[in-house]
């Protein structure tokens, strides 16, 4: 396969980017129509290489591109294998899906929301494709600002909070990782993860700073304890870059978490314990969150925090069968997650409010939007036939073959927690009758706390939703059904990157072969 596949993903983003404020600046843009074009072709154009790159690692390649031709160890290294290709198609399809719906609430009328999108979108799969780990932390430091202007640009004291806090977390995070990566080079003399390939196992030193590389990584997946910033940020932007952070920027550190641990301890098992611990408290503090939250978005944001702990569960276990499950779990997840946010950024943009006190009857009114959120939250909770119910069984079943009963019984337990919550939802928004205070559909009579830079505003009682702002949740919440009834394919990709993970000779040898 040609490796130069590898440079379309940053590449294209970036330019397409640089071209659009050239050519359409934000000071004299008149129509979205050109952005909407550009963007949308360009992550039509990603996810096409991402699909061609996943078929070509299925089926035993592994390409490499070292820029500029210089050697390994000095050169800037992409690679790709099963697991990054698969991320980077999923990441693509939820650019997409971002994009389209960002169009529908309007969002993407401001000039610098699709450029920003582009070039936050470009620092992500360069995340998933590079091999070495300061171009990791140069590429999370390329998806940082446009994600901090995407999320205080319409403004807001609640909004530049959050703003402060997001950046404040992320520039310390950053700070203790590029500190790591400063400490491995010094004690091994190289950042290159083929040459690291379990150094920690054999030095004690290098384990250390691999500790502090991974602390960076957890703070960035919100993994408890460090997680609180996630759903205070997340929820206090708009519904478009709420989808859009929801499948990417959490999901680069959960990425690199598995990435680094598997190449740099290479199958030491000493420490897995406190990953073990981690996913577990991470599971259990995200759902009792997401139980005492009033809010659409907030509940969603606090069950981000739960979820991520499933795929650290499999980390934990670090066995083909958890790895496995714990890819699968990430892809769907990524998708039901997002048709969810879909579901309460349309409530906020067509009904005025996400607040569960104010809202009722939306079953009635809005059935399709009732049909894709309900889809989505029993896939979230891990219903069968559905997408979530094989990746929670993989957990559980892998769980239990590692006499791990306790994380089994913290996986059920939290499934039935989450049931609680989106049941609450279920109830309040889409079955009971509207408050009394508030017009059919719930829409409030004496208006409501804005957040999402005037586009929530309440509507007419007779008004319903556009088609187009419920239409990315159906197609999300349809694939959740497929990827349940039809799973095979993508368990057969998820056992081959669990492979590809636990074979860190096969990685080694082409990240640094000639």
């Amino acid at each position: 396969m040609n490796g130069g596949l590898l440079a379309v993903p940053v590449v294209a983003p970036l330019a397409a980017a640089g071209l659009l404020v050239l050519f359409d600046p934000p000071g004299r843009s008149r129509s979205p129509l050109l952005r909407r074009a550009v963007g949308t072709t360009v992550s039509a154009g990603v996810l096409t290489v991402a699909a061609v790159l996943l078929a070509g690692t299925l089926d035993g390649d592994r390409p490499v591109l070292r820029l500029g031709g210089w050697p390994a160890g000095i050169a800037v290294t992409l690679t790709g294998d099963v697991l990054s290709a698969l991320v980077l198609a999923v990441t693509a399809l939820l650019v997409l899906v971002s994009l389209a719906f960002a169009a529908a609430t309007g969002e993407d009328e401001a000039p610098f929301f699709v450029p920003l999108a582009l070039v936050l979108s470009a620092g992500v799969y360069g995340a998933l494709l590079t091999a070495d780990l300061f171009n990791l932390f140069v590429f999370v430091e390329v998806m940082l600002v446009p994600s901090y202007v995407l999320l205080t640009a319409a403004g807001g004291g609640r909004r530049l909070a959050a703003g402060r806090l997001y950046v404040t977390v992320n520039l310390l995070a950053s700070t203790v990782f590029l500190g790591g990566v400063g400490l491995l080079y010094g004690v091994t003399g190289t950042v290159d993860l083929g040459e690291l390939v379990g150094a920690a196992a054999a030095s004690p030193a290098v384990a250390v700073a691999g500790a502090v590389v991974l602390l960076a990584m957890a703070v960035k997946s919100a993994v408890v304890p460090l997680h609180s910033w996630l759903p205070a940020t997340y929820s206090a932007t708009g519904p478009a870059v709420t989808v859009l952070f929801s499948g990417l920027l959490t999901k680069v550190g959960v990425y690199a978490l598995i990435r680094i641990h598997t190449v740099l301890f290479d199958g030491d098992r000493r420490f897995l314990w406190v990953v073990l611990a981690a996913a577990l408290l991470t599971m259990v503090v995200g759902v009792l969150g997401a139980v005492g939250e009033k809010a659409m978005r907030p509940v969603l944001t606090a069950h981000m925090v739960s979820q991520i702990g499933y795929v650290v569960l499999g980390l934990a276990l670090s066995t083909p069968a958890g790895l496995a499950a714990a890819v699968f779990f990430l892809v769907q997840y990524v998708l039901v997650k997002a048709a969810l946010l879909v579901c309460a950024g349309a409530v906020r943009v067509g009904h005025g409010t996400e607040d569960l006190a104010r809202l009722g009857g939306l079953g009635r009114r809005e059935p399709a939007l009732a049909l894709a959120f309900g889809v989505s939250a029993l896939a979230l909770v891990g219903i069968p036939p559905l997408s979530g119910f094989v990746a929670k069984l993989g957990l559980t079943t892998a769980a239990v073959a590692e006499g791990q009963y306790l994380a089994a019984a913290v996986v059920v337990g939290v499934s039935l927690l989450t049931l609680t919550s989106m049941l609450k939802v279920w109830n309040t928004v889409f079955w009971q009758a509207p408050p009394e205070d508030a017009g059919a559909g719930g829409h409030p009579r004496d208006g409501d706390r804005r957040d999402d830079g005037g586009r929530g505003t309440a509507t007419a009682a007779r008004t319903r939703l556009r088609p187009a702002l419920t239409a990315p949740a159906l197609v999300l919440a349809g694939l959740a059904v497929v990827l349940g009834v039809w799973a095979e394919p993508l368990l057969a990709a998820a056992d081959a990157a669990a492979a590809g993970l636990l074979d860190t000779g096969a990685y080694a040898e082409a990240v640094t072969g000639p």
